[in-house]
């Protein structure tokens, strides 16, 4: 029997999107549920739909809600209706994570990472997360699920689990669009601004293969005219990233397999990660292209 790992990535509200597509694909293909994986590693939107599958939700049902479909889980129905518009909120002064810069001087974290740092403070409501997360926990039973935040003075990575719905929020904590979470006394952002998956957290488990799920990495140059430049500039760095990750795993014997989206997927999902309009759209394009390998 195959030990497998699963790993879904940062991405925000449509990287979430593009993610639950991406899995149904991959559970046609390798005749496989993804819930079944025997680790299962989540950042930003990919650690909101972890402790989703965590908690016994079928993709179906996810997939169903994330459509708006009346027959879905009225849970997700509500969460999802509930979540961030496609514009922050007008920040508060003050950096949101400076330790990043320190991070940075020590050759923790890249140069986009210690960007982010320097982001204002943001004021987002992730109240939609704490009550997911609190809706969650009695059912989920996981042996090893991890939701990866950074910590906000270090820029160290730390998979969290309890409180589930704080866990949740530290790891989507977008610097300047939502306030750092505390948890256990430290203060937590995004994981995502350190790296896209963390899928290297999976090399203590010895497993056979790790599927990758990375709504922000590209299995190549993806062309990009306008504002859509500026995502790209982004998806560079975040590519390298989970390409060093995966050279460690392989290392050790695993096999990767990796799920990124397409031009054309990219091209439907815009460069806002946020905006909410685009939902079905990249739903629909996901549903088409999603393609996996072992890049």
């Amino acid at each position: 029997m195959t030990r497998r790992g699963l790993v879904l990535g940062c991405g925000g509200t449509l990287g979430l999107t593009w993610s639950v597509a991406a899995l149904h694909s991959l559970r046609r293909e390798l005749d496989w549920d993804p819930a079944s994986a025997e680790v299962v590693v989540g950042t930003s939107g990919g650690a909101e739909l972890a402790a989703i599958l965590a908690a016994g939700f079928d993709l179906d049902d996810v997939l169903a809600a994330r459509l708006g479909d009346p027959g879905a889980p009225a849970l997700l129905l509500e969460h999802f209706a509930a979540g961030p518009s496609g514009v922050p909120p007008l920040p508060r002064p003050g950096f949101a994570a400076p330790g990043l810069l320190r991070a940075r001087a020590r050759g923790r974290v890249d140069g986009t990472a210690a960007a982010a740092g320097l982001l204002p403070i943001g004021t987002g409501d992730a109240s939609w997360l704490l009550r997911l997360g609190e809706a969650l926990a009695p059912s989920v039973r996981h042996p090893n699920l991890m939701l990866v935040a950074a910590d906000r003075r270090t820029g160290k990575r730390v998979p969290l689990r309890e409180p589930l719905g704080h866990a949740i929020a530290a790891s989507w904590a977008i610097p300047g669009w939502f306030p750092p979470v505390t948890v256990g006394g430290r203060e937590y952002i995004d994981g995502g601004v350190v790296s896209p998956t963390s899928a290297d957290l999976l090399v203590p488990f010895g497993l056979d293969e790790v599927v990758v799920v990375a709504p922000m990495t590209s299995s190549g140059p993806v062309p990009a005219r306008g504002i859509d430049r500026v995502e790209r500039v982004l998806r560079r760095p975040m590519t390298r990233r989970l390409d060093a990750e995966v050279a460690v795993l392989r290392e050790t014997g695993t096999r990767v397999r990796r799920v990124e989206p397409t031009a054309e997927a990219l091209a439907v999902m815009g460069p806002n990660f946020m905006d909410r309009r685009r939902v079905p759209a990249t739903l629909e394009a996901a549903l088409r292209t999603t393609v996996t390998g072992e890049r």
